[in-house]
C-alpha cells in the first residue's frame, strides 16, 4: 500500500473478510494525525474523498471502501456493524504510526455506526471520532406514525407469506422497502440487521472526544440523532448546519464541516 494521491484501492483483509483502500497525504509512520474516512451505505470512498484531500498536508489519510461496497467484496458472514468495527480495529493494529499521533475514525451515516463500536468495542484503537449524519439510533415516533408503520409491516409480512415464488416475494420487496432497501440486493440480509441496531448502549461506552455534525435538513438521520448521541457520549460536541441534508452535508456544506472538523482536530 502506497501514500499517494492515485484514486487506487488496494485490497486489505482483516477479521476473516477484504476490503479496500486508497491512501493518501503523508507517511503513516511520520504523520502526527492518521484520518480514516468510512463512507455511508450504498455508496463508496468517493463520497468521502473531497474532504479528505483537503487533509492531505496535514495528515495520513486512508478512504475505505467497506465490505460489500465499491471495490471490497461482501462480508462472509450477514455482519452486524460490530463486525465490521472488529475488522477496521484489527487492520489498525498493522499500520505504522508516529510517536504521539492521533487517529481519527470519521464516518457518515453507515460509516458513524461503524465509528461509534469501533470507540465503544475498542477504546484503544482510535483517540477520537467524527460523525457527518451518524446512523445507530431509532427515530422517535409519534402514535400515529407508529401504527401506520406495524400496519405497512403486517400486510408486507401477510402478503410475503402469500408469495408464490422468487419474483413475486421480489416485487414486494420493491413495493413496500426503502430505496436503500430495494437497491441492497446480496448485502439486504445486512441491510435488515443493520438498520434494526440501536447503538444507545454502545454509545454510552464512548469515552473518546467526538465531534457530531448534522445538517438541520436531513431526513435520513435527523439532527436530534447528534443531540442524542451528545447526551450519551462523555465527550461530544454536537453541530448542526442550517439548511443541509443527508448528502449536501457533504456538497454544498463541505466547507463547514471541514471548518469544525479543523477546530476538532487542533484541539486533540
Amino acid at each position: 500500500m502506497t501514500a499517494n494521491g492515485q484514486d487506487s484501492m488496494d485490497p486489505i483483509e482483516a477479521n476473516g473478510a477484504r476490503f479496500a483502500v486508497r491512501a493518501l497525504g503523508l507517511a503513516a509512520g511520520e504523520a502526527p494525525l492518521q484520518l480514516i474516512w468510512a463512507h455511508g451505505w450504498g455508496v463508496d470512498h468517493r463520497l468521502m474523498a473531497p474532504l479528505a484531500e483537503t487533509t492531505a498536508r496535514r495528515a495520513a489519510n486512508w478512504l475505505i471502501d467497506l465490505p460489500g461496497f465499491g471495490a471490497a467484496p461482501k462480508p462472509p458472514d450477514d455482519w452486524g456493524t460490530a463486525d465490521y468495527a472488529d475488522q477496521m480495529a484489527e487492520w489498525f493494529t498493522t499500520l505504522p504510526r508516529a510517536a504521539g499521533a492521533k487517529r481519527v475514525f470519521i464516518g457518515h451515516s453507515f460509516g458513524g455506526r461503524v465509528a461509534v463500536q469501533l470507540a465503544a468495542r475498542h477504546p484503544d484503537a482510535v483517540d477520537a471520532i467524527v460523525l457527518i449524519a451518524g446512523a445507530g439510533l431509532q427515530r422517535k415516533r409519534g402514535p400515529v406514525d407508529h401504527l401506520r408503520r406495524k400496519v405497512r409491516q403486517r400486510q408486507y409480512r401477510m402478503l410475503r407469506a402469500l408469495a408464490r415464488d422468487d419474483a413475486a416475494r421480489e416485487a414486494l420487496a420493491q413495493r413496500f422497502g426503502s430505496p436503500d432497501y430495494r437497491n441492497a440486493g446480496a448485502m439486504r440480509p445486512i441491510f435488515v440487521r443493520v438498520v434494526r441496531e440501536d447503538l444507545s448502549d454502545q454509545a454510552r461506552r464512548v469515552t473518546c472526544p467526538a465531534l457530531l455534525v448534522y445538517g438541520s435538513e436531513d431526513q435520513e438521520t435527523p439532527a436530534e440523532f447528534g443531540a442524542r448521541y451528545a447526551g450519551l457520549m462523555h465527550d461530544a460536541r454536537f453541530v448542526e448546519l442550517p439548511g443541509l441534508d443527508h448528502y449536501t452535508v457533504l456538497g454544498d456544506g463541505r466547507h463547514q464541516v471541514l471548518h469544525r472538523l479543523k477546530d476538532f482536530l487542533d484541539g486533540l
